[in-house]
């Protein structure tokens, strides 16, 4: 029994010995000056999830700064089937008239729980399902599509067989954009988190790139990192952008865009105190600086979501991103 409890706490020590070193890794990588340049390039988004209010809306893109906005337009079923969302058409009248130069995507999202490990996460069925629904939705009014998927465990082979069926079916001139998983901060350190929450939260670097292969536009999301710290969430952010930009370095035209947290309401996924958009946009810019992204990939953020995006939010945007 000793000999047990021995190798026990050894198992222990060794682990916290692990998330000490992985903590001040990421404490470190928020350090340093952004290099000027490493700033807005006028090519960010914005979730929108409601529209009821413009208001706060309307205030992101009196930025100038959005080209793109995601507009939520409907639920994805485990059958692939899309329940839709009444009234994006008001929405889209309003962009119209207000801000003509800003493309609407169709936000279609599924959210569920668990592991695709063993099942894959739609089956032969619900694939060809949705890529028609999707494409149909894409089609009423929207520039294109926004694909929300999650959680997906690497190595399932269904999402990247998705993907390439909707692009097929979208067309070639429509604009395909894919919200990925976050990134691993270290190759396998997928892992450990896989182990101890029962799902995928980290995306391997290949499979980053394999899933979003046929995707004009990627989306890493800055929201649910489970930081405990402010000085960590800053520090995994920039690890974000560093892993991001290699991962899908060799893809010409391709625009990486990382998500900010705006969001107040809960609907959309838990705010975290440690998380803020200043806070983000520093790391995106360390990010930036560290790894020089190649000539022909467009980087940018997202605001999520833009209509609950408050004064604060905002004026960390202008001041940390647009600089003005």
């Amino acid at each position: 029994m000793r000999w047990f409890l021995t190798r026990v706490l050894a198992g222990l020590a060794a682990i916290v010995v692990v998330l000490v070193g992985a903590a001040a890794l990421l404490g470190y990588q928020f350090t340093g000056e952004p290099a000027p340049w490493a700033a807005s390039q006028g090519a960010d988004a914005a979730w929108v999830g409601s529209w009821e209010d413009t208001a706060a809306l309307d205030a992101v893109l009196s930025t100038g700064a959005v080209n793109t906005v995601y507009v939520y337009a409907g639920e994805i079923g485990a059958d692939g089937a899309v329940e839709r969302v009444p009234g994006t058409g008001e929405l889209l009248s309003w962009l119209e008239s207000r801000y003509p130069d800003v493309r609407a995507l169709a936000w279609l999202r599924h959210v569920t729980e668990g592991s695709s490990l063993i099942r894959d996460r739609f089956d032969e069925e619900a694939r060809a399902a949705l890529a028609g629904a999707a494409a149909e939705v894409a089609a009423d009014g929207f520039a294109g599509l926004h694909l929300e998927v999650r959680p997906v465990t690497v190595n399932d082979p269904s999402v990247p067989e998705l993907m390439g069926m909707v692009r097929e079916e979208l067309g070639e001139d429509a604009v395909f954009s894919v919200q990925a998983q976050h990134v691993e901060l270290a190759p396998g350190g997928r892992v450990p988190a896989f182990v101890a929450g029962g799902e995928e939260k980290y995306w391997s670097a290949g499979y980053l790139d394999r899933v979003t292969e046929y995707a004009d536009e990627v989306v890493l999301p800055g929201v649910g990192a489970g930081m405990p710290a402010e000085a960590l969430y800053g520090g995994f952010m920039v690890r974000q952008v560093t892993e991001g930009v290699t991962a899908l370095s060799g893809r010409d035209g391709v625009t990486l865009r990382f998500g900010l947290p705006a969001h107040t309401s809960g609907e959309w996924g838990p705010a975290e105190d440690t998380e803020s958009v200043a806070t983000a946009l520093a790391g995106v810019r360390l990010g930036m600086t560290r790894v020089e992204p190649p000539e022909g990939m467009t980087l940018g953020v997202g605001l999520y979501v833009a209509d609950e995006a408050d004064p604060e939010d905002l004026a960390a945007y202008t001041a940390g991103w647009l600089l003005t």
